[in-house]
């Protein structure tokens, strides 16, 4: 039987799903009604981000399983590659 996550990854061909990543740093800041949170991953040079209505406990030294995709964001007339989180839990 397949888990939740090899369901979304067969449907959606650009989803990649980790295992066991350790949080570097988290961040959370108001975005309008919702929480903007902002992950960086020992390894990675590209931010994580997704929001949620609530605060979350500090993710920061904690191994995580994620569900993302890439995206590029436009700041300041500069292309900046970010990852888009779907789906985050606890290790």
């Amino acid at each position: 039987m397949k888990s939740d996550v090899d369901k979304l990854v067969a449907k959606h061909a650009e989803l990649i799903h980790s295992d066991g990543l350790k949080v570097h740093s988290h961040t959370q800041r108001e975005d309008g009604d919702w929480i903007l949170h902002t992950l960086m991953i020992d390894g990675y040079d590209v931010p994580f981000k997704f929001k949620r209505k609530k605060k979350y406990q500090s993710l920061k030294g904690t191994k995580v399983n994620m569900t993302y995709y890439p995206e590029t964001v436009t700041v300041a007339g500069f292309e900046i590659e970010t990852m888009k989180v779907v789906r985050i839990k606890r290790y």
